[in-house]
């Protein structure tokens, strides 16, 4: 089977089990070539019913939590946990120093200049910090082809230059989550059933497909952070991925090094299943912080109030059940041989305000000093204006050792009564830095994500999908719970709500011409204001973002 593409935005033949629905701007048919597609029609073949089956498995399980069942570490995998001598494939060329990731999407300028940050890793970003845009996703593909292959460079509006410097980063890159789909194509299995495409196979498939040899040849290797992982056995999915990958590609098996965010609650209870599930293929984990309490509030959303988190801003990483986290996570990570990568900062420097930039640079060099005391072999920054903050303080710790992976933590002894105690000392709820926070904050971003945008600066932080969670979240919970805003003593039901994002639409936001602030308040209303929760905003926003891009 084969599809052919033509550059004509106006026509797509398609012949093939993958039918592009897009537009086709110039050299989208370089990554949308008829072998690539074929290779997603295989992997679609394949893998595309264990994923649903395994979607289906994730909302059994929250019902049951739902419904009081308890999480523990889990009895059936516990040979896995206490067996000491497995270990996994750990580093590969390219991957011995993570002392400071970037993150960030992978538009033309953007990817110039991560790769010009002098940080050690680049994490290019198809999932959190991308709106998920047709021309976004492919344009995204392009870039990073071009940057591997050193052929990329951008001129701005102003006539500004930016092209690659010598010394560049590691990429690893990050695909959607197994929950997401590609709308804008569509797969037809061997029997002409027409059915959904998986967004995680769509990132992967064609990055890996055009970049994996490549990769090899300069020596690095195709490097994967895989996103919203709950369980082992989504873990093992993505191993068959992989393996079946490196064969129909002709590489050798062990090529692929994935790092696996633990940023689900579930997720935490099976660090060492998961690490064991992609053994042959896993360079190590990393703490997802905000991913990781959007998840906490959304399994235990409709429990009881013990599960109600304070004001987001009180949600540190020094708050004992976060602790226990991350300890259990380097712990983990270190007994395997595998790298243990710290969370985002999402402090950023603001040009126009020098004291606001040096609060926000202490403010990352604590979070980075208590983490590699901790035993981290590297964190994240999502800005250029980080790096060098952060590698002083991992440089403090390491000095020439390229991480600390032989630090194993043995006096780390986390049990899952310290995951679950989500008790904040001080924690309260309140209107200005609790409702209106979570409002604004979420209407912004919801905002920027639909007009294309999907890392957006808001009040001197860099948001993403995952702090937006978290207020939106937040919100549902506290209308669910009957929880009481402490400095009034008003109860936060839905008019309340439904009238604060009036309010702050009409009066505390700065508007502008195509600003869609309009969609995002309605679509904020939507997701929050309802008796059924939408598990995952990004969900319902794709929605609005592919209504007029779809044929």
């Amino acid at each position: 089977m084969t599809t052919i593409l033509t550059t004509d935005p106006t026509t797509t033949q398609t012949t093939g089990r993958i039918e592009v629905r897009g537009e086709l701007h110039p050299r989208f048919d370089e990554v949308l070539s008829p072998r690539a597609l074929e290779f997603l029609a295989q992997l679609h073949d394949r893998f595309g019913h264990r994923r649903c089956e395994l979607l289906s498995a994730r909302d059994r399980r929250r019902r049951e939590i739902s419904e009081g069942a308890n999480l523990d570490f889990l009895d059936e995998t516990r040979h896995i946990r206490e067996d000491a001598q497995w270990q996994v494939a750990g580093t590969a060329p390219g991957l011995e120093d993570r002392r400071v990731e970037i993150t960030g999407p992978t538009d033309r300028k953007m990817t110039i200049n991560a790769m010009n940050s002098g940080a050690k890793v680049w994490l290019a970003d198809h999932e959190d910090s991308l709106s998920p845009t047709w021309f976004n996703v492919i344009n995204g593909q392009l870039n990073l082809a071009d940057a591997i292959r050193r052929r990329i460079d951008f001129v701005a509006e102003n006539g500004k230059e930016y092209r690659l410097g010598e010394e560049v980063p590691t990429i690893v890159f990050r695909p959607r989550g197994w929950h997401l789909t590609e709308n804008h194509l569509r797969y037809v299995d061997a029997q002409g059933r027409a059915g959904v495409v998986s967004a995680s196979l769509v990132d992967f498939g064609l990055y890996f497909f055009h970049n994996a040899k490549r990769l090899l040849a300069t020596g690095s290797g195709p490097y994967f952070y895989l996103p919203k992982l709950e369980n082992h056995r989504e873990a093992r999915l993505w191993n068959d991925v992989f393996t079946f990958a490196e064969r129909f590609v002709d590489v050798p098996h062990g090529s692929i090094r994935a790092t696996v965010l633990i940023e689900t609650i579930t997720a935490a209870f099976e660090m060492d299943e998961i690490l064991y599930e992609l053994r042959d293929h896993c360079a190590g984990l990393n703490a997802g912080r905000w991913d990781y309490l959007f998840s906490i509030i959304k399994t235990f959303r409709d429990r009881s109030k013990r599960w109600v988190l304070p004001n987001r801003g009180q949600l540190t990483m020094t708050q004992p059940f976060m602790q226990a986290y991350t300890d259990l996570l380097v712990q983990t990570c270190h007994k395997r041989g595998a790298f243990a990568i710290g969370g985002m900062a999402a402090f950023i420097p603001n040009k126009a305000d020098p004291a606001a930039t040096e609060v926000a640079l202490e403010k990352v060099a604590a979070d980075k000093r208590r983490e590699a005391g901790a035993g981290f072999d590297g964190s994240w920054v999502a800005h250029p204006g980080l790096v060098s903050t952060a590698m002083a303080e991992f440089d403090e710790v390491l000095g020439d050792a390229p991480n600390q992976i032989s630090r194993q933590r043995p006096d780390v002894h986390v049990t899952a009564a310290e995951l679950l105690d989500l008790r904040v000392e001080g924690g309260e709820i309140t209107v200005e830095e609790g409702l209106k926070v979570n409002i604004r904050v979420a209407m912004l971003y919801i905002a920027s994500w639909l007009r294309g945008n999907g890392a957006a600066a808001i009040y001197g932080l860099m948001e993403d999908a995952a702090t937006a969670e978290i207020s939106r979240s937040q919100l549902w919970q506290w209308i669910h719970q009957g929880v009481v805003t402490q400095d009034d003593g008003i109860p936060v039901v839905r008019h309340r709500i439904e009238g604060c994002i009036e309010r702050v639409l009409r009066e505390d936001l700065d508007r502008f011409e195509g600003d869609r602030l309009d969609e995002a308040a309605a679509l904020l209303a939507e997701i929050v204001l309802t008796d059924d929760y939408p598990a995952f905003l990004t969900t319902s926003a794709y929605k609005v973002l592919t209504r007029d891009t779809v044929r």
